[in-house]
């Protein structure tokens, strides 16, 4: 028999659909949350970080606290995802996705609930990073369970496809949190939303993860997806490819190298534009979300399309043009959007082009990164790989283009961020062979 005879047969497509909701649910619910901080950055500076707490504004120093906070929780990332992830290898995967939802479900409704700084004093923004630091795990734990589980369950020709899917639904929690902040803006005076608005996003958190904790709780186990008993270390042989800790340690490397471009374009568009506009370019705060919810909607609409099509093309040459776009195209774009004289549409169609172009890196990427690593160790492997990459260069991001654009009065910061990263990232998916898409995983 043939190495690929002996691999599990295709699960019923009704089984595949089930996986691949239950899969994306808790993305949503965690990204939701991220894209609702990210907007509400100000907000949470005012009412967390700064001496004098509940007044707008609070300062670049204060922001910067905020953001330093958000970077913590992805430094608990990769420990998140090694814990997570061997759960995962050893046990299977929906044990590991029902523990990460409901940890993330907890600590995202206490935020909703938690005393300000006016209340309690400095311990409001320890309280805040505490929950950030548990939101962190429980993050580094999602993505290596989720991802192995849609891509295991896909039907053949259909791993970036199903891998997508992950991509997708961050993308919609993105906009769900951008969608709910412009609401409340819209709806709210700006001392209601500082006094008490802000936590209703946060407790919304509730409700959607309870959904997405009884999605998992009904999940079968893709076949063959563990074996009885532990993996083993790192440096142990599988049967169906080498897990050399030496190869694994450079499968990591690269898998970063492969998507940093994809974490730092996509937290500098998606998740610290709002901050950006408002901080450095005096943009209003409706503004600043309606820029953010166009960028994400772009997002959204290119990660199905531009997974199916690496299911057709290649891994490599879709990714390669979202990254080699970006370097060549992020500072005109941010040019354009801050320019006085741009007309509006102008404007809408920069932020567009912005989220369409870090799609075409976050449609493969999950199938791409699940292809890398064997069976066995695939939980661990491919969620370290994505929380070092985020650690380094997503929840870093708000920190370096605050703290650079007030030191250097360059608004362009962000612009360098995201191309720099993107032409870095571009030299290691070069490595990527041309007939991945096509191989059995291993």
């Amino acid at each position: 028999m043939t190495p690929t005879e002996l691999l599990p047969a295709p699960p019923p497509h009704a089984a595949a659909r089930r996986a691949l909701l239950a899969g994306s649910a808790g993305n949503l619910v965690e990204w939701y949350e991220f894209g609702v901080y990210g907007c509400f950055a100000t907000v949470i500076a005012a009412n967390f970080f700064t001496p004098h707490p509940g007044t707008p504004g609070g300062g670049a120093e204060a922001l910067v606290a905020t953001y330093a906070s958000f970077a913590l929780a992805f430094f608990f990332r990769p420990l998140g995802a090694l814990l997570f992830g061997r759960i995962g290898d050893r046990f299977g995967r929906r044990p590991a996705l029902v523990l990460v939802i409901g940890l993330m479900t907890l600590a995202t409704t206490l935020i909703g609930l938690l005393p300000t700084r006016a209340d309690i004093g400095a311990a409001a923004p320890w309280l805040l990073t505490f929950l950030r630091v548990l939101q962190g795990l429980s993050a580094g734990g999602e993505f290596g369970g989720a991802v192995s589980l849609m891509v295991e369950y896909a039907p053949p020709g259909r791993r970036g496809l199903y891998g997508a899917w992950q991509s997708f639904t961050v993308a919609l929690g993105l906009l769900a949190g951008a969608g709910t902040a412009a609401a409340l803006a819209a709806v709210l005076p700006a001392e209601a939303l500082y006094a008490w608005g802000w936590r209703i996003p946060f407790l919304l958190a509730l409700p959607l993860g309870t959904v997405a904790l009884w999605l998992r709780t009904a999940l079968e186990e893709p076949p063959g997806a563990h074996s009885p008993g532990p993996p083993g270390p790192p440096g142990a042989a599988d049967a169906t490819g080498p897990t050399g800790l030496g190869e694994q340690a450079r499968a990591v490397v690269l898998g970063i190298g492969r998507i940093m471009g994809w974490s730092a374009a996509g937290y500098a568009f998606l998740v610290v534009l709002p901050s950006h506009l408002q901080s450095a370019l005096g943009a209003s705060f409706r503004d600043a979300l309606l820029a953010t919810a166009l960028v994400n909607l772009g997002f959204a609409a290119s990660i199905l399309p531009a997974g199916l099509l690496s299911d057709r093309v290649g891994r490599r040459p879709v990714m390669l043009g979202g990254a080699l776009g970006i370097a060549v195209l992020a500072h005109p774009l941010l040019h354009l959007l801050q320019s006085p004289g741009a007309s509006p549409p102008a404007r809408a169609a920069a932020v567009l082009t912005a989220g369409v172009l870090v799609g075409l890196l976050a449609g493969p990427g999950p199938a791409m990164l699940a292809e890398m690593f064997p069976r066995r160790v695939r939980c661990t492997g491919l969620g370290l790989s994505y929380a070092l990459a985020n650690a380094v260069f997503s929840g870093c991001a708000g920190l370096f283009i605050t703290a650079l654009t007030a030191r250097t009065a360059d608004t362009a910061v962000p612009a360098h961020y995201a191309a720099g990263a993107c032409a870095l990232s571009a030299v290691a998916l070069l490595t990527l062979r041309g007939n991945d898409h096509r191989e059995p995983l291993r």
